[in-house]
C-alpha cells in the first residue's frame, strides 16, 4: 500500500466519525452513538503513537515512535522524529506529506471529502455496506471493528483494517491497516491531551498556488 494510501485510511478513522456507520444491529449502533457522542465531546485530541511495520520483504519488524494531534474534522497532524524523519499535517482541503526533506502537497477535495460525505449523511450505512463488510465484537475494555472491503477500488489496495476503541470515550486505542503491498501496520494511540487549545502552527501547511 502506497504511504498515501495508508495515511487517509489512518486520518480517515481518526477524524471522519462516519466510517464507523455501518449497519443497524444494537452492538454497532451503540458504538455509531458513542462515536457521534465522542466528537461532540472532545474538540481536539494529542498524544503519542506507535506504528509497527510488519513485511515478508524486511527481516524484523519496524517499530516507529511519534506523535499525533486532531482537531474538528479537517485538521490532523502525525509526526515521527526518527529514525527517518517523516511528518503528515492536513488543514482543511489542504493535505502535506513530508519526507526525506521534501514536501508533497495534495488538494483533497475530490475523492476524501467525496468518501466523507458518503459516510455522513443519511444513506452513510447503505454507502459503507456498499463498500466494506464490517464486524464488531465488544470486550472488558474496547470495542473492535474489522472493515473488509467490497468495492473493487479499495480491494487492490487494502486487505483489511481493524479499528478498536475505548469503551469509556469511543476514541481510538489502535488501529490495523493490512495493505495489498504484503506491509501491515498497527498504530497504537496513547492520548495525552483532550480539549486543549493548540497553536496555530500544528497544522500549518504549504498549500499549492
Amino acid at each position: 500500500m502506497r504511504l498515501r494510501g495508508k495515511l487517509s485510511l489512518l486520518v480517515a478513522i481518526l477524524i471522519l466519525p462516519g466510517v464507523l456507520a455501518a449497519q443497524t444491529d444494537d452492538l454497532l449502533a451503540r458504538v455509531w452513538t458513542g462515536v457521534q457522542q465522542s466528537h461532540t465531546k472532545f474538540t481536539s485530541i494529542c498524544g503519542a503513537v506507535t506504528e509497527t511495520r510488519t513485511s515478508k520483504l524486511i527481516a524484523k519488524p519496524m517499530v516507529l515512535h511519534g506523535k499525533f494531534c486532531a482537531e474538528g474534522s479537517d485538521r490532523f497532524m502525525l509526526e515521527y522524529p526518527e529514525p527517518s524523519p517523516m511528518s503528515i499535517r492536513m488543514n482543511g482541503d489542504t493535505l502535506n506529506i513530508t519526507a526525506d526533506g521534501k514536501t508533497e502537497v495534495m488538494n483533497i477535495s475530490g475523492e476524501e471529502r467525496h468518501a466523507e460525505s458518503d459516510y455522513a449523511n443519511e444513506n452513510s450505512i447503505d454507502n459503507l455496506k456498499k463498500k466494506f463488510t464490517v464486524t464488531a465484537e465488544e470486550s472488558s475494555r474496547s470495542f473492535e471493528l474489522r472493515l473488509v472491503p467490497r468495492a473493487q477500488g479499495i480491494r487492490h489496495r487494502l486487505n483489511y483494517l481493524v479499528v478498536k476503541l475505548d469503551k469509556q470515550s469511543f476514541l481510538p486505542r489502535s488501529v490495523e491497516v493490512d495493505g495489498k503491498s504484503g506491509v501491515n501496520s498497527v498504530f497504537l494511540f496513547d492520548i495525552t491531551s483532550e480539549n486543549a487549545k493548540l497553536p496555530e502552527d500544528t497544522f500549518e501547511v504549504v498549500k499549492t498556488r
